[in-house]
C-alpha cells in the first residue's frame, strides 16, 4: 500500500462505447471519493459518439464530462483503432498518467492498451480473461491482444482466471475483482425499477419478450437477419416482442422483406435506466450482447443468446443464460420452451456484489 504522503495516482480511464460507460462509472465514482489516493482523468474515444449511443448513458450513470474527447468516430476496425492510437498518444504526452485503465473488449480498448504500453505507462484491463474461443468475433482478437500487453489483469470470474493461466500469464498479473457492470446495475436498479418502463410501452410486467441484436454475424448478412426476424415475428403471435433497434441493425432491417414486421414493437435505442427497467420487467430476453447476458443472470431473467459461444460462460453455468445459436429452426422452439418454464431466481455469482470497483481501486494502489 502506498504511503499517505505520496501524491495521488493519476489514472487515465478510457471509454469508447456504451458498455464501457457502464463499467467506468463505478470506477470513477470510487476514485473520485478518494482524492487523497487518485486523480482520475476520463478519456472518451468517441467510438460511440451520438446522443443515442453515448450522451444519454453519461446522464443516466452520472458519469462526469470527459477530460478528453478523441473523436474516433465510425469506420472499419483498423480505421477506428488507428484514430484512437494517434489521438491518445498526444493526450498521454500531455497528461503523463501513472496508470491507464481500459475496460471491455471494443476497438478502443485494444488501441488504448497498446498505445499506453508502448509509452511505457502501466496499464490495467478491467474485464480481463474473457474468451469465446471464436476468432471470427472481432472482440475476441481485442481481448487476446489487450490481455497480452497489459500489466494488471482484473478479472470478473473464475473462468477468466483459468483462461489467462492457460495462456501463460503470470499469476502475479491476475487479480479477480468481480463484475463492475453489476456495480452499476446494483446502484441504479431501484431508480430503473421505479420507471416501470414496460407500462409506457403498453405492456404488463413479466408478459413480454425483450430483444436486442447488433453483432455483425447476426445482422450484416441479409438472409441470416431475415431468418431471425421471421422467428421473432412467429413468437410475437404468442407474446409481445419489444425490439429496441441498434442503429447498425436498423440500417440492415430496411431491405428485409417481411410483411409481418409490424407485429414486432420496435423502439429507438434506450438509455441505461430505461433499458434496465425493461430488462427487469421482461419474461424473457433475446440477445447477442455479452453485457445483457450478465445483467439478466443477476436479475433472474431468462436469457436466450443468438450465438453458438459466449465469452461469459459463467452466465450459463451459474446464471440464467442459454445459447441457442442463430439457426432459424432452433429459435422459435427455444423461445417457446423457455416461456413454458417457471420464472428463474436471481443467481449469486461470486464477487458480483456491487463492490468490484472498490477492488479495482485497491488493486491499483496495492501494486503502485
Amino acid at each position: 500500500m502506498r504511503s499517505p504522503a505520496v501524491k495521488p495516482l493519476k489514472v487515465m480511464v478510457v471509454a469508447g462505447a456504451r458498455p464501457d460507460f457502464v463499467k467506468v462509472a463505478p470506477i470513477l465514482k470510487v476514485m473520485g471519493a478518494q482524492p487523497e489516493h487518485f486523480l482520475p482523468v476520463l478519456v472518451h474515444t468517441g467510438q460511440h459518439y451520438d446522443n443515442e449511443m453515448s450522451d444519454v448513458f453519461f446522464r443516466d450513470l452520472a458519469v462526469p464530462q470527459p477530460d478528453h474527447l478523441l473523436g474516433a468516430g465510425s469506420g472499419t476496425h483498423a480505421e477506428q483503432a488507428a484514430r484512437v492510437m494517434v489521438a491518445l498518444e498526444r493526450v498521454l504526452g500531455m497528461e503523463a498518467p501513472q496508470w491507464v485503465v481500459v475496460v471491455g473488449d471494443v476497438n478502443s480498448t485494444m488501441a488504448a492498451a497498446v498505445t499506453a504500453v508502448k509509452k511505457s505507462i502501466r496499464t490495467a484491463h478491467v474485464e480481463a480473461g474473457l474468451r469465446s474461443y471464436d476468432r471470427t468475433m472481432p472482440e475476441e482478437i481485442n481481448r487476446i491482444v489487450t490481455d497480452a500487453v497489459c500489466d494488471l489483469l482484473l478479472t470478473p470470474s473464475e473462468d477468466a482466471d483459468r483462461n489467462l493461466r492457460r495462456e501463460g500469464i503470470p499469476k502475479a498479473r491476475i487479480v479477480r475483482v468481480g463484475n463492475v457492470m453489476i456495480d452499476s446495475l446494483n446502484e441504479h436498479l431501484p431508480a430503473a425499477r421505479a420507471l416501470r418502463a414496460w407500462e409506457k410501452q403498453g405492456l404488463d410486467e413479466k408478459a413480454y419478450v425483450l430483444a436486442t441484436l447488433h453483432r455483425p454475424s447476426n445482422v450484416d448478412e441479409a438472409d441470416n437477419l431475415a431468418r431471425i426476424v421471421s422467428a421473432l415475428t412467429d413468437v410475437a403471435g404468442d407474446i409481445p416482442v419489444l425490439f429496441p433497434v441498434h442503429p447498425r441493425t436498423a440500417a440492415r432491417l430496411k431491405p428485409v422483406a417481411n410483411s409481418r414486421l409490424s407485429v414486432l414493437r420496435f423502439s429507438a435505442p434506450l438509455g441505461y435506466l430505461e433499458f434496465i427497467s425493461l430488462l427487469s420487467g421482461a419474461r424473457l430476453v433475446l440477445t447477442d450482447s455479452g453485457g445483457v447476458q450478465e445483467e439478466a443472470s443477476f436479475l433472474g431473467v431468462s436469457c436466450l443468446t443468438f450465438r453458438d459461444s459466449t465469452e461469459r460462460p459463467v452466465t450459463v453455468w451459474r446464471g440464467t443464460n442459454t445459447l441457442m445459436g442463430s439457426g432459424p429452426a432452433r429459435i422459435a422452439p427455444a423461445i417457446r420452451e423457455q416461456l413454458a418454464r417457471p420464472l428463474p431466481k436471481p443467481c449469486a455469482i461470486p464477487l458480483w456484489d456491487g463492490h468490484s470497483a472498490e477492488r479495482v481501486a485497491a488493486s491499483l494502489l496495492r501494486v503502485s
